[in-house]
């Protein structure tokens, strides 16, 4: 079966230059949702335990519930609660929800500060606050969400003082309504690393943490390291001569004589369709054959194994894609291992 390897060096290595950035470790909310970006959720769980890592960020109850042993805190960003823990917070995405929250439920108030697509309106955060009330919840966050923090543009900017707006109009309105201190956040993973001075409660990182993230060349910081690799078995081999056709529709043209092996990975373990559509080659320059089948797909090789991938942010190039969606898309069922 296909398989994929996990190096914890260097996980540890890129969550090092994103505790530098954080001023401390206790800052770093690992974003763990979809099977922490396709890496494996209870694999990247318990290697971030082992760093020190305290806080993670999930889409989910059902992610929460699997990750609530390795944290202390655990925020759902997608989902009115199905379930109550001391450790976990619900967002607000909806100032029309709040009334769907059971009682006691904690709760952090996401703000809509010009993405526009989750989030509370800043003029709605007084009525936000009062239906929070009524409903007998526990405020404690206010967040926002960075539309254009990898590019090269003044939106980062113009959110960021608008996200300001709204942390001093709810630091007010919490004491107005008796609520305690609030926590601020509002850093994914490039916003992160475009602050001088970061002084945040805490940042939620995901793409940088699997060191795959990319900005551009004036925003690019060196040192993060890809901790996926993604690996092939054998099936059969069988020696082609020129002019043959492998695979469906006879796409693979031989140029000469040799012999292709047939291995265990296709678009139905994640290894995206379209790759072969744009002369897919491995880390080692290793020649892929014809289209990608559902569960096989047929290199210019005839060892046992190949390394399909170890850097997504290549491998997303030969789909016209970006490394988020190759690495979600890698199935679950794949075995996975840390290195």
């Amino acid at each position: 079966m296909a398989y994929i390897t996990l190096n914890k060096n260097n996980f540890f290595n890129n969550l090092d230059i994103i505790a530098n950035r954080t001023k401390s470790v206790d800052k770093i909310a690992l974003v763990l949702k979809d099977n922490a970006y396709g890496h494996g959720i209870l694999e990247t769980a318990s290697m971030a335990q082992e760093y020190g890592i305290k806080k993670a960020v999930v889409c989910s109850c059902k992610e929460a519930q699997s990750v609530e042993r390795f944290f202390d805190y655990i925020l759902v960003l997608g989902e009115i609660p199905t379930f109550k823990s001391d450790k976990v917070r619900y967002t607000i995405n909806d100032i029309n929800s709040i009334e769907k929250f059971p009682q006691g439920t904690k709760v952090e108030l996401k703000i809509d500060s010009g993405m526009h697509r989750n989030g509370i309106a800043i003029d709605e955060i007084e009525s936000a606050f009062l239906k929070i009330k009524e409903a007998k919840l526990f405020l404690e966050a206010l967040f926002t969400h960075h539309r254009s923090a990898d590019e090269l543009t003044s939106e980062w900017f113009w959110q960021k003082e608008n996200f300001k707006i709204a942390k001093q109009k709810a630091a007010l309105l919490a004491k107005e309504f008796g609520f305690d201190a609030l926590r601020f956040h509002s850093s994914n993973s490039a916003a992160l690393f475009r602050e001088s001075d970061f002084d945040e409660d805490m940042a939620r990182v995901g793409i940088a943490a699997y060191g795959c993230m990319e900005l551009p060349k004036a925003l690019h910081v060196e040192g993060f390291k890809p901790i996926l690799s993604l690996f092939a078995k054998k099936i059969s081999s069988r020696k082609l001569n020129r002019g043959d056709r492998v695979g469906y529709g006879g796409d693979g043209e031989i140029v000469k004589e040799c012999v292709v092996g047939n291995y265990d990975v296709g678009y139905g373990d994640g290894f995206l369709r379209v790759c072969a559509e744009n002369g897919y080659k491995t880390p080692q320059g290793i020649e892929l054959l014809g289209r990608i089948s559902m569960d096989n797909s047929s290199f210019l090789s005839n060892e046992k194994t190949i390394l399909v991938f170890d850097d997504a942010r290549v491998a997303s190039k030969y789909a016209k894609t970006i490394s988020y969606e190759l690495l979600a898309s890698l199935k679950p069922s794949i075995k996975r291992e840390v290195l």
